[in-house]
């Protein structure tokens, strides 16, 4: 099956060092992904409402992105990323989210999706 790569920008009023914890730390995820966030020998485990999903780390470089992968979808090219971004003239500051959905509908469903969750990351850097 071929997956639909998408990405979605929102800017974000803060600093790169603020944003990038808040995005690769258990307790930065736990702030606004998720319940809560555990790791162990290199495996994030993200709860939500009496349910995990454990991911990996496929890629990270410090201030710049990170790069997961669920557990379950270990093998395929299926990931999601944050990316930061700064603007060369403006020096604004911009977090990408790219996913991956298996058709329009679900692609639909990922970006409300992370509209929502990125409200919540807002909320918690206190923006």
């Amino acid at each position: 099956m071929s997956l639909i790569k998408y990405s979605i920008e929102y800017p974000i009023k803060t600093s790169i060092s603020i944003l990038y914890k808040r995005l690769t730390t258990p307790s930065g995820l736990s702030e606004w992904f998720a319940d809560n966030v555990n790791i162990k020998n290199d495996v994030l485990t993200f709860y939500w409402d009496g349910s995990e999903e454990d991911a990996i780390i496929l890629k990270m470089k410090k201030h710049e992105f990170i790069r997961f992968q669920w557990v379950d979808d270990e093998g395929e090219e299926k990931y999601f990323e944050f990316f930061i971004q700064v603007h060369n003239m403006t020096k604004d500051i911009s977090l990408i989210v790219t996913d991956f959905a298996e058709d329009e509908q679900e692609k639909e469903d990922g970006i409300q999706l992370w509209d929502k969750q990125i409200d919540n990351l807002k909320n918690a850097i206190g923006i």
